[in-house]
């Protein structure tokens, strides 16, 4: 008899180990929310998205104030529509902007918002304007090569090498 016993406590703490291992993990990777605050949905149209994912954060002054629900690709405008999911106590003035933003060199993405001089609050349902793309990586990398080839190739005399007059 007490062995059983000894066995179903055993059996317990092993659960619920297992069950704060996985909250963690789901935590961690941000795949897991608890929010039991009320929120509001605003719509944002980019031109690239770069990285951004589901879940990512929003932020303001480094601080989480919502995070993207979903990203579709709106094929009237061509453009990316992210909504995001606000939480109410954090209200920010209709004319704000959106940046897609990194956090380090190599991290993920996130989308920072820079609060506007509005009289009139966002509401559920508005649709976000001003907004700016993400730097991608690739197109900064070609844009300094290509301004390189033209610096070469703008006409400038090379220098005689040392020791050779003109």
């Amino acid at each position: 008899m007490q062995r059983s016993r000894n066995d179903l406590w055993v059996g317990l703490f092993v659960l619920i180990g297992g069950l704060a291992v996985l909250f963690l993990a789901l935590k961690s990777a941000n795949l897991l929310s608890l929010n039991f605050d009320s929120s509001y949905k605003v719509t944002a149209k980019f031109d690239n998205i770069g990285g951004l994912k589901p879940r990512a954060a929003v932020k303001s002054a480094g601080v989480v104030i919502g995070r993207v629900e979903n990203i579709t690709f709106d094929d009237k405008s061509y453009q990316a529509s992210v909504n995001l999911s606000m939480e109410s106590r954090y209200v920010f003035p209709k004319d704000s902007s959106l940046k897609i933003l990194t956090s380090g060199l190599l991290g993920e993405q996130y989308i920072g918002i820079e609060a506007g001089a509005s009289d009139k609050n966002m509401a559920s349902g508005d649709v976000i304007k001003q907004t700016q793309s993400a730097v991608v990586l690739e197109n900064l990398i070609s844009q300094f090569l290509y301004s390189k080839a033209a610096d070469s190739s703008s006409g400038s005399v090379a220098a005689p090498p040392p020791g050779t007059s003109k």
